[in-house]
């Protein structure tokens, strides 16, 4: 349910909610908050609540001064596992300037300018994500270890399971704070699990992705446990995905179909995406560590199929308000405001300029996805449509980060290689 300003403040009061809780996310996605009382609120929805941007790692930076974080009333949610006596809630925030201006690393207003765009075209995105992690368990000073918390593999059920009952309270949480889990499941890998989450707006969808990381994290310490979406927690074992499903509609009708009788909209959407997925590798796949699944867990050819799993982009077997495409390369470490951003504005780019989709290039002749974090920078540095969706302040700050990291990633190699055995 979507509230207004005065619902929001009419729910406070009447549900003994006593802690604000304004979320906000970096540029990396990584989720940040500051907690005000209750009593605070009316003045946070009119003038903001002021925080010092040069303590805030992953934003821009202290020249620009403060920033201003205004909660959206339409994501009020009620953060089950705090007490019922004096509640705490949490909004997701815009960031603006001390101007009223939109803050350049504010992923949320980019996602809204992509939405809006596909609105003015007559288009209705829907996304929805299918997100592994690993479960955990922690050493005897409380401190993650890379001990899983089972052996069990794909779907397998108790006792080999050990994961059922925290997916269980997870499910229960995401649906206590009105987001819509749809499946879950033991995956592939020892203590790695698969919750999926209905679909929906692109917006709702990535706030969806940032409260589903945040309570696994919540409920996994609460049972003794670390959840992990790192792409790649386990050298030898199955990496974390995200697959992301996109719909595409106009007039309130499915463009994508079962079976391969799309609408050229689709198809040229389909094919927008594939046309720019390299460049934009960096913001779906933003880990040193992200390259490590590419290969046997992801396919690296830019390639699409019907119902195949082994392409890099997939037309599942679903039919009606469920027909759509599947992205298999991104991994749970990126912002899924920037990733959802650049996905719809390349397939709507696609769209404007009617691209056609390939059915005949032979798989060895597609290009391929960067191999390393090195080779992802660069394809992003030299895209338009990077360039065009991303201010250039937020984008430097981006590539500046993901260089520092390709260094550390590249010195901690030639460490382990030289270390006797």
């Amino acid at each position: 349910m979507a509230f207004t300003v005065s619902e929001v403040l009419e729910f406070v009061q009447e549900n003994d909610v006593k802690f604000i809780r304004l979320a906000f996310c970096n540029l990396f996605g990584v989720q940040k908050n500051i907690s005000i009382m209750a009593g605070e609120l009316p003045d946070a929805f009119e003038r903001g609540v002021c925080i010092d941007t040069a303590s805030v790692e992953g934003l821009v930076g202290e020249e620009d001064g403060d920033i201003f974080l205004f909660p959206d009333p339409a994501t009020l949610s009620i953060l089950p596992w705090r007490p019922s006596h004096g509640r705490v809630v949490r909004f997701f925030c815009e960031i603006r300037r001390a101007d009223g201006s939109p803050s350049e690393e504010d992923g949320r207003k980019l996602l809204q300018n992509a939405v809006q765009k596909a609105t003015d075209l007559g288009y209705t995105c829907q996304i929805g994500c299918e997100c592994e992690f690993y479960l955990f368990e922690l050493d005897e000073t409380g401190v993650p270890s890379k001990k899983p918390q089972d052996t069990a593999g794909y779907c397998d059920i108790a006792p080999l399971d050990k994961g059922e009952n925290v997916r269980r309270e997870i499910c229960m949480s995401l649906e206590d704070m009105g987001i819509q889990p749809e499946s879950s499941h033991h995956e592939r890998g020892p203590g790695q699990n698969e919750i999926v989450c209905k679909y929906s707006g692109p917006l709702q969808a990535a706030d969806a992705l940032i409260s589903f990381r945040a309570v696994s994290s919540v409920i996994a310490a609460r049972n003794g446990l670390h959840a992990s979406f790192l792409p790649k927690p386990l050298a030898d074992k199955e990496g974390n995905a995200l697959h992301i499903n996109l719909s595409l509609s106009r007039g309130g009708v499915n463009l994508f179909k079962a079976g391969g009788e799309h609408s050229h909209e689709a198809e040229s959407f389909l094919a927008g995406v594939l046309a720019h997925l390299d460049e934009l590798t960096l913001f779906l796949n933003p880990l040193a560590s992200s390259y490590c699944r590419f290969g046997d867990d992801v396919p690296r050819r830019l390639t699409w199929s019907h119902q195949n799993r082994a392409q890099l982009v997939r037309i599942p077997a679903a039919s009606g308000q469920y027909s759509r495409m599947e992205l298999r390369s991104p991994d749970p470490s990126l912002n899924p405001y920037l990733a959802f951003a650049l996905l719809m504005e390349a397939g709507l780019e696609g769209i404007q300029q009617g691209r056609p989709l390939s059915r005949s290039i032979p798989e060895e002749d597609c290009p391929l996805l960067p191999s390393n974090l090195e080779e992802a920078i660069k394809l992003a540095q030299q895209s338009a449509l990077v360039a065009k969706v991303i201010p250039q302040k937020a984008l430097e700050k981006y590539i500046a980060e993901k260089h520092a990291e390709h260094e550390l990633w590249q010195k901690q190699l030639s460490r382990a290689a030289v270390q006797p055995l």
